[in-house]
């Protein structure tokens, strides 16, 4: 958290200077103001970050051409955001408009038209529409053959992202050849330690969890902890993320306390690495929430989803799918207790927002009404 605020100081600094001594509308100052919306988003103060990136949008449409390349990386960087928020159609339009930017502005074959075809793919895959993801994903790899070498680090995110798709839909054998392959070139392009490789192991092993292949995914992400470790500072987020999985993995195991003692340590970091409106923190407490649940400490479980989603509710929109699983949470703790009332409320709440925000044959819909008839 310190870190983030001794950038925001200094860019903000940088700002006041650069106003005074340049144009209203000088590229610069547009500079100024993605740099400040950047900290904001790693943050997690997504509307913050999404008005500044909003302004250094609005000067570079007056200092630049209107197909330069700075402004698709400006539309692109507010498709992101909208994206973390769930504002799944916003991200869609920003996205969209950055690729048609680029398709002016760039050579057919340009790594960036490849980075745009896989942003908007992920935000497909975010809104459950796989085949559409999977599709544009395999326009972006075609664009990444002819563009990069073989063992670009570029193709490796290129495999983890389709890995990711593959992941969401079950399709986990198909997931787990995409993630080996995207560790092989990293293993080949990168260091041993760099935190991409860690990623990779994190990612392998959250495979392995879903399969119920359970030391193998220990194995994984306990060696993703190993280099995240030596890589990153001792609160780094990314750490933070190391333990949460391991903490869910022994919950996937019944083994209780050694996941609580885990994601405890996972919200410590949190808690001096991010805001304290931070979606992460709405994790952690999500994810300490779940395990007591599932050794029947209702009212423990009660609190903590209820502090998950207070944090949600600050930083995420109104419609996110988070809320409604916040809510669906919420509501099967309630039915567990026999509040029904209290529980059918607030499945209803979470049901109205899923029907907003996802596409009608998603499987988070069917979770709906299946706790409904529960």
């Amino acid at each position: 958290m310190g870190e983030y605020s001794k950038a925001l100081s200094s860019y903000e600094r940088s700002l006041e200077i650069r106003k005074i001594a340049l144009p209203p509308n000088h590229p610069s100052l547009a500079n100024s103001y993605n740099n400040i919306a950047s900290v904001y988003d790693n943050m997690g103060e997504y509307s913050k970050a999404l008005s500044s990136y909003e302004r250094s949008l609005e000067i570079s449409k007056v200092a630049l051409p209107p197909n330069h390349p700075s402004l698709a990386s400006s539309y692109n960087n507010i498709a992101s955001v909208y994206d973390k928020m769930g504002e799944y159609s916003k991200a869609l339009s920003s996205y969209e408009r950055s690729l048609e930017i680029s398709k002016v502005a760039l050579p057919p074959n340009h790594p960036d038209l490849a980075n745009s075809y896989n942003n908007i793919a992920m935000v497909y895959g975010n809104m459950g529409e796989y085949s559409k993801a999977l599709s544009l994903l395999e326009r972006s790899l075609e664009i990444f053959k002819v563009a990069l070498l073989p063992n670009h680090p570029g193709l490796a995110t290129f495999y983890n992202n389709i890995a990711t798709v593959y992941d969401n839909m079950g399709e986990y054998l198909k997931a787990l050849s995409s993630y080996e392959r995207s560790l092989e070139i990293r293993k080949i392009a990168l260091p041993s330690n760099h935190p991409d490789l860690a990623t990779s192991y994190n990612n392998i092993g959250g495979v392995y969890d879903n399969m119920g292949e359970y030391s193998k995914a220990l194995s994984s992400y306990e060696k993703s902890l190993e280099i995240r470790k030596i890589a990153l500072p001792p609160n780094h987020p990314d750490l933070a993320n190391s333990y949460n999985n391991i903490g869910m993995l022994y919950s996937h195991m019944g083994e209780y306390l050694k996941a609580l003692s885990s994601l405890e340590r996972s919200l410590e970091i949190r808690k001096i690495a991010l805001p304290p409106n931070h979606p992460s923190l709405a994790s952690s407490y999500n994810d300490i929430a779940m395990v007591y649940n599932n050794m029947g400490e209702y009212s423990k479980a009660l609190s903590s989803y209820k502090r998950s989603l207070d944090i949600a509710k600050v930083t995420l929109s109104p419609n996110h799918p988070s809320l409604a699983s916040s809510y669906n949470n919420i509501g099967m703790v309630y039915s567990h207790m026999g509040e029904y009332s209290k529980a059918l409320s607030l499945l209803e709440r979470s049901l109205e927002i899923r029907k907003i925000a996802l596409p009608p044959n998603h499987p988070d819909l069917a979770n709906s009404y299946n706790n409904f008839a529960t």
